[in-house]
Formats: C-alpha cells, structure tokens, sequence
C-alpha cells in the first residue's frame, strides 16, 4: 500500500510542477483574485510545509521545521525554487512512504491532527486527498486568472 501512496503523490506533485509551469512569477503565481483567500504561490508552500511536516518529519525524522503560518502570509520561494522544492518533497515522500512496514502503517498515527485517533494508513489517504483538494484548486485559480485553459 506505500507503494501506492508513493505513486499517488508523485503523480499529483508532478501535475502540480505541471500547472506551476504555466504560470506567470510575476503575475499569475502570487494573483490573489477578489473572493479568494490564497495565491497559487502561498497554496504550493502549503502543500511543500504539509507534506514535509506530516510525513518527513513526523513518520520520516527528517527534521523538517514547519512554519505553517509563513506559507500563507509570505513568498519565500520562487517559481523555480517551487518546482525544486516539488521535486524534493517527491523524493522525501519516496523514500519515507517506501521504508514503512504494514506494521507501521497500522499503527495509530503520533498526533491527533483533526482531534482524534487515526491509523497511519488513514493519515496518508488524508494527505493525499488533502494534495489533490488543493491541486484541484490551484488548476482552477490558474485558468480563471489567466483566461484560459
């Protein structure tokens, strides 16, 4: 089943570099349309924080230090050091996703992020749905931005 998540968030972490891409650094990445809350810039370092918290540092001991608040309030990254960072949390999850065993999987995940108790396996499936809820929302802020498709 790691396999599969692996799989699973590098098909949906590459879609994301895809539609990082076709975006502008100066226009379309940070545009903050009337009525929306976020930038497709400040959505991606939210996704790079969540991943690199939840799974590298948590499940992975990676030592990821997560600002979550920063990735919403501040552009620290560029368009080219997004996709790099893509490209990093790909990797990561690559290789923590494929170290785990049924066993750790089974286990209860070590937080009650959502205020109770949940298997590890259970918290993946939410990242990973997390990862395509956003990815969803960016494919659609970019063309709604950018007139087209």
């Amino acid at each position: 089943m790691n396999h599969e998540f692996a799989r699973c968030f590098t098909k949906d972490l590459d879609s994301l570099a895809k539609e990082l891409a076709l975006c502008d650094e100066d226009t379309l990445l940070w545009q903050v349309p009337p009525g929306i809350a976020n930038s497709i810039g400040n959505l991606t370092q939210h996704l790079i924080g969540n991943l690199n918290h939840f799974i590298g540092a948590t499940l992975g001991e990676t030592g990821y230090v997560r600002n979550r608040d920063t990735e919403f309030s501040n552009r620290y990254f560029s368009k080219v050091e997004l996709i790099s960072e893509l490209e990093k949390t790909s990797k990561m999850l690559e290789k923590v996703l494929g170290s785990l065993t049924q066993e750790q999987l089974d286990k209860s995940y070590p937080y009650e992020t959502f205020g109770y108790s949940m298997t590890t396996n259970h918290m993946i499936a939410k990242l990973a749905s997390h990862l395509g809820y956003h990815l969803g929302q960016i494919n659609y802020l970019r063309r709604i931005i950018s007139g087209g498709n």
